[in-house]
Formats: C-alpha cells, structure tokens, sequence
C-alpha cells in the first residue's frame, strides 16, 4: 500500500485528494461528512482508508470545494454532485485498472449520494443517513422508547426511581414525546428516497444503533428494508472497537462483490 496526495479539478476549482493505492480491482471513493477534511475526526477516514488499503483495495478521499486543502465556496452536501463526479473521475484516471468503485458515506455524505443517485459509483455502502431538515436537538420517539426500555432493565435505575432521584417532570416530557406518534418524513427525505431509487446498483445502509442522526433516519425509512444493517453499541461514527471492525468487514464484503 502507498499514500499519495494530488489535486484534480471541480468547476474551475482545485481540489485536494489523498489516494492510497492497492492492487485491487474494486476500489473505495470515501466521500466526507459534514464540513470535516479528507482525514476525518481524528484521522478516524485516514486510518479506515489505510486499513482497506492493506486489505487490497484502493481509497480515494477528497475535500469538496470550499472544505480542507480545496479551492472554492463550500456549497454543503446539497450540493456536492459535481464534486463527487469529479472526484470519480480522478480515481479512474489514477487507477485505471479499476472494475468497479464503492461509494462510502457517513452522515450527509451518505445524503449526497442518495440524491446524486449514486454520483456514477457502480455501488453504495450509506453509514447514518442525515436526513433533519429542522434540528430542535431532540431524539426521535422512537429512540427515547428504546432509552426507557433499556432503564427498565436496570436495577440500578429502578431504585433511582423508587427514591426519588428521578425527575419527574423530565420523566413526564419523555414519556409524552416517547408516545409521540413519528415524525413525517422530510422534503429531504423524500428527494434522497427518490434519488436512491434511481440507483440500479447494490446498497448497503448501515445503522449505527446509538446514533440520533441513524435513529432519526429510521423514523423516515421502511424498517424492513433488507439493506439496512444495524451495529449495536454503534455511536455515530463507529469509533468503538467492535464496530469499527464492523463497519470495516462491511465495506470490504461491498468492495468484494
């Protein structure tokens, strides 16, 4: 495995990339959340894309105009087709050995590759979906049932209650919003539904179990969907040992099909 950095334009712009080469014939475009650089929190995307690397396949990352190293007005996930097909572009260009690419998102990455349906990649691997349109910070009823379910479960928390060290006014907001019934799904929701629906290729949805953006995402989704596959102890980024080696058997399983 080798690491090299390199640039490829995007719109008149000049944007950043790292490529950590290997053998394989399916490669990774690893497409970043949020406002965060090419290596990730804690060079938590740097350390995934070695990983894969070593396992034989070759990862691409990038920062979109206006984010890291890249030229440019940062336009947000919205709006990062013409990033990601460029970006496309410059992975098969560096590696034209390549069959075929997996695109792997997290949070609104994951967003942009739903509504670009797909954005050219021949399959999808979509961690968490961003699918809030209007953030009051709160977690989805579904979720909080899921919360008391598992304090009922604990001894330690039963005494809490019996004791008194309970607030019963937060006890009453909760159980309110708990039988809430769930929320409609967003105009995003729908454009990322409709978007994936024009993607002929295999997907995977990877649901991080502890996660409010994944929770809420499921509120908006059919649950039956066999694509979804859920880590349980799984925190938005799957930064715990066992689901970080989850999300990476799930991604190489996609990279080898």
């Amino acid at each position: 495995m080798t690491r090299r950095h390199l640039t490829f334009a995007c719109a008149g712009e000049t944007l950043a990339a790292t490529l950590d080469d290997a053998p394989g014939a399916g490669g990774l475009l690893l497409v970043t959340g949020g406002n965060e650089i090419r290596s990730g929190a804690f060079s938590g995307q740097a350390q995934l894309a070695a990983r894969i690397a070593e396992a034989g396949h070759p990862v691409f990352r990038f920062d979109r105009r206006g984010i890291g190293d890249s030229g440019g007005e940062n336009r947000g996930f919205r709006n990062n087709g013409p990033d990601i097909a460029a970006a496309l572009a410059a992975f098969k260009a560096e590696c034209p050995a390549l069959e075929r690419v997996v695109g792997f998102g997290n949070c609104d990455a994951a967003s942009a590759l739903m509504l670009g349906a797909g954005a050219g990649c021949d399959a999808l691997v979509l961690a968490n979906p961003w699918t809030i349109e209007d953030d009051d910070g709160a977690a989805p009823p579904a979720a909080i049932r899921a919360r008391y379910a598992d304090k009922l479960k604990n001894p330690r928390e039963l005494v809490r209650l019996a004791t008194g060290k309970v607030s019963l006014r937060k006890l009453a907001g909760g159980l309110k919003r708990a039988v809430s019934p769930a929320p409609q799904p967003t105009t995003l929701a729908h454009e990322m539904r409709a978007g994936l629906e024009n993607f002929a290729g295999p997907v995977r949805l990877l649901i991080a179990e502890r996660d409010r953006t994944a929770q809420a995402f499921l509120a908006t989704w059919d649950e039956t969907d066999a694509r979804l596959l859920r880590c349980p102890g799984a925190s938005h980024a799957f930064v715990e040992p066992e689901p970080r080696d989850w999300l990476f058997g799930k991604i190489v399983a996609a990279l080898s099909d």
